[in-house]
């Protein structure tokens, strides 16, 4: 990943091949954001101007290229938009400032070096920066032929090194917020990573195994089930999913546990490596990006693992249900009755409608443990990006508090997510008359409905709540801002921050 160093260097004076500066959108035309004052200087004022001139007007994503004025040791100015201007004294939203940056360090593909003198007033917008630039310098050429060696895009290495002016590299607090946002951005790149493998080398062993390295390192805790395991556990709804691949279902456990602990939550991740429909097979045009299916199991082994680089003081559980779901001559039919981990028996109407099996016996496993909280993430309907759009997630809850602040937790880190309802009514419309309960129900609501679903194998008293992420978890269309095409590692930053929040005591 692109190297990350505090720097108070003065911006003409310092060695770099690029400087970043923000231009806001004012009333009258653009506006040279602070931290830029120097350049705007060598500019005898006039950068505003000038940038005008070349049809800048600071909106979000605009990026404006001009020559460094003279006397500046790097040779070239990249202005980024920020937006409108900030009202007075209230300074630039942490979100404005990550997508600048994230901007920026894509637009700075093949440099060496740059200097961000992006608007810094505090830690908490080094650290803004700092993701925006790790997250946006992310690409994906593994299995490109021309490159110039690894994370090359588009034959260009990403940007090697930043350095952020008006940092103060001594400040306990600034080098924190460095630390704190390289730790969790690289491993949200890790499971943008995760996201973008080909299915035929990400099956559920091999998701199972890069698990159990990765908690090795770290000093988490991991257990794997295999086929064998899951059979004498009684995992129906897993083992069902994945009887028609030849590549074996698997469920993980990692475990983070702190001394000073207190409270403790569980992740729960939907992990379909690569989703055909099963017997109720995709139509074409709908199946070339599900290698993306797992995406939530990849948020929930990010979070876990970046609670532990972090030291949170709070126990982390993350539950990977991974299946494979194909169609042959083994797999679970429509009509087929399976009796789930929880004891409860499932119709399955449709085998596309499967990560909510999967997810069903991670679930009731979680719930066995008692924590304080569960949270589950999935690319679970196209309902809910029908809803929300595709970068949009849906928060479903069964309390309404624990809802409102996984929301806010989401706003907070600039994922951005809405909250949705849980209405009893369309619970009438999975009643069978084989089993306990169907997998699906009315078409209308359908996203709702795969949430009253889950909320069946959440165990009583316990507080619980449902990301679905089908719609940003995936980038089908150009990058924006820090995101990348294709896995986007959305709900990882969310996660990590309700497991800040819980180990300061301030969620519930």
């Amino acid at each position: 990943m692109t190297a990350l160093t505090l720097s108070t260097a003065a911006a003409a004076g310092l060695r770099a091949d690029a400087i970043v500066i923000g231009v806001a959108k004012g009333a009258k035309g653009p506006l040279v954001a602070p931290g830029a004052e120097a350049v705007d200087q060598a500019y005898d004022g006039r950068l505003a101007g000038v940038l005008e001139t070349l049809g800048a007007s600071g909106a979000e994503g605009e990026v404006t290229k001009l020559p460094a004025p003279s006397g500046f040791k790097a040779p070239l100015v990249v202005a980024v938009g920020l937006g409108t201007e900030p009202e007075k004294d209230a300074g630039y939203d942490a979100e404005a400032l990550r997508q600048a940056a994230g901007v920026a360090a894509r637009t700075l593909t093949g440099v060496k070096k740059a200097a961000f003198a992006l608007p810094l007033t505090d830690a908490a917008d080094a650290a803004a920066v700092a993701e925006g630039v790790l997250l946006g310098a992310y690409s994906f050429d593994t299995y490109k032929e021309k490159g110039s060696g690894p994370r090359a895009k588009n034959g260009k290495a990403p940007l090697a090194e930043a350095a952020l002016l008006g940092g103060k590299p001594r400040d306990k607090a600034y080098k924190a917020a460095l630390e704190r946002a390289t730790a969790v951005s690289e491993e949200l790149n890790r499971a943008r990573d995760l996201i973008n493998m080909p299915p035929n080398d990400l099956n559920p062993e091999a998701f199972a195994g890069i698990a159990q390295a990765a908690a090795k390192e770290h000093g988490i805790k991991v257990q794997v089930l295999d086929e064998k395991a899951l059979a004498k556990g009684g995992y129906g709804g897993i083992l069902g999913v994945g009887s028609g691949s030849a590549s074996g279902p698997r469920l993980v456990k990692l475990s983070y546990t702190s001394p000073k602990a207190t409270k403790s939550l569980a992740f729960v991740g939907k992990g379909i490596t690569y989703d055909s429909g099963g017997i109720s097979l995709k139509p074409a045009g709908h199946n070339e990006t599900m290698k993306c299916d797992m995406s939530g199991a990849a948020a929930v082994f990010a979070a876990v693992v970046a609670a532990a680089r972090l030291g949170l003081e709070v126990n982390v559980t993350g539950w990977l249900a991974l299946a494979e779901n194909m169609p042959s001559g083994s797999a679970t039919r429509p009509g087929d009755v399976l009796r789930m981990y929880s004891g409860k028996t499932v119709e399955v109407l449709n085998t596309d409608a499967e990560g909510r099996l999967v997810l069903a016996d991670a679930l009731w496993a979680a719930s066995q443990e008692k924590p304080d909280a569960i949270v589950d993430v999935a690319t679970l309907t196209g309902a809910m990006m029908l809803a929300l759009g595709s970068r949009t997630y849906g928060i479903m809850a069964n309390d309404d508090a624990f809802r409102t602040a996984v929301h806010e937790a989401a706003e907070e880190v600039g994922e951005p997510a809405w909250p949705m309802p849980l209405p009893e009514h369309l619970r009438k419309g999975m009643d069978s008359a084989t089993a306990d309960i169907a997998n699906m129900g009315e078409r209308m609501g359908g996203g709702l409905v795969a949430g009253l679903f889950l909320r069946e194998f959440v165990g009583e008293g316990i507080t619980w709540a449902h990301l679905d992420i089908a719609g940003p978890a995936f980038n089908e269309g150009g990058p924006f801002g820090y995101t990348p095409k294709g896995g986007t590692g959305t709900a990882v930053r969310t996660l990590v921050r309700l497991a800040e929040l819980t180990a300061a005591g301030d969620l519930g």
